[in-house]
């Protein structure tokens, strides 16, 4: 398999880092020497010329231990004081280890709406970019202080994930706990296997990751496997590793088997129908037939009304919207055409007949195929 991860990374140059927060910290807040030798080994890949991009977590775990807190913070005004407390403070730790190596770092705080604004979107991509061609290293974290439900990214994995869109990585290390993948939970089973290579997401890789998280992270393993499906439907490779272990970047990228490798998906998202799949909240859902199901999933066609047979929830114009088959089970992602009062009232219909029940015919396709992201796995390509 190793040369299988020499091919994978021969041509990485952008490499999008997530550390998580039981890596970067200890029993007595921060753990600085886990800090500094991360450091030491992102400045090392900074000055060989690669472009590195950090998403790191730890500043409610670092506000808890100033403030003398111990176990999980249940409500969103504490987690938010202990973020307030934190950031501050982890920022100065990046800070103070990257000038060791004559480097400087930018913090960027961000919500799930500075993401699902396109123009907003942009300008943080322009932003990152301008950063990175200046040999700055961009932190970025959830902007906790201020982030509700409706805004969150619901974890960094999630986060990171968008981030590693946003900026075209070539390639996405999680940094955690474990190992990488295993089969069920190493902490349960002394006969949990661990799994080097994940060339193909299936539904058992998604079932086998675990959503158990330690008092101070939030995503568990099954989060990272999720973000490791969404950065590798757009051509980004993944590895899960773990981030206590000396070397770790600097093995990774010798392409020596540290962690859990994700290949890339056959069948790539461009970024437009990336953030559509997957930045995107849906306001409500589409019920398809069998045969809109196979004209999405393996004819890429556009979403006529008369492949429609129910609609949930309540969206305008140009909301995006999921795709469900019969099973329940969500296709595809778009931006629609009607409202939902409009598709009610034409579902099931021919398109000629939209604008005699309408009065009026802007579109012939309820979602065009342009503005339509594929969430499941074909069944012919098989991504």
């Amino acid at each position: 398999m190793k040369n299988l991860r020499l091919e994978t990374l021969a041509h990485v140059k952008k490499i999008l880092i997530k550390i998580g927060s039981a890596v970067l910290t200890g029993t007595d807040g921060l753990d600085l020497k886990v800090v500094d030798s991360l450091v030491t080994e992102i400045s090392g890949l900074v000055n060989q010329g690669y472009s590195i991009i950090l998403v790191s977590s730890g500043a409610i775990a670092s506000g808890k231990h100033r403030l003398n807190i111990t176990g999980r913070l249940k409500s969103i005004p504490e987690k938010q004081a202990a973020a307030a407390v934190g950031q501050g403070r982890l920022m100065r730790v990046y800070s103070k280890s990257f000038e060791k190596h004559g480097l400087y770092v930018a913090q960027i705080l961000l919500t799930l709406s500075d993401l699902t604004d396109r123009q907003r979107f942009l300008n943080i991509r322009n932003t990152l970019s301008t950063l990175m061609e200046w040999k700055v290293t961009p932190i970025i974290n959830e902007n906790d202080t201020v982030a509700v439900d409706e805004i969150k990214f619901g974890d960094n994995d999630n986060l990171a994930a968008m981030i590693a869109n946003i900026v075209e990585a070539d390639l996405f290390i999680n940094l955690t706990n474990t190992a990488g993948l295993y089969d069920c939970n190493p902490a349960e089973s002394e006969k949990a296997r661990f799994i080097p290579l994940v060339s193909e997401f299936t539904d058992e890789i998604e079932t086998i990751a675990t959503a158990e998280t330690s008092s101070i992270g939030t995503g568990g393993m099954k989060s990272k496997v999720l973000a490791a499906k969404k950065v590798t439907a757009i051509g980004i490779p993944c590895i899960i590793a773990p981030g206590k272990k000396k070397k770790v970047l600097t093995d990774i990228i010798a392409g020596r088997e540290i962690g859990t490798l994700f290949l890339p998906m056959a069948d790539r998202l461009k970024s437009k129908k990336y953030w559509i799949a997957f930045t995107l909240r849906s306001h409500g859902r589409l019920i398809v037939d069998d045969g809109a199901s196979k004209a999405l999933l393996e004819k890429g066609k556009s979403l006529l009304p008369s492949g429609i047979i129910d609609v949930e929830g309540d969206f305008a114009v140009g909301d995006p919207v999921s795709c469900v088959d019969r099973e329940g089970t969500v296709i595809a992602k778009g931006l629609v055409n009607f409202s939902s009062v409009e598709v009610r009232k034409i579902m099931g219909l021919k398109t000629a007949k939209i604008e005699l029940i309408l009065g009026h015919k802007d579109y012939a396709e309820v979602i065009h195929r342009d503005n339509l992201a594929i969430t499941k796995q074909n069944p012919k390509n098989k991504i």
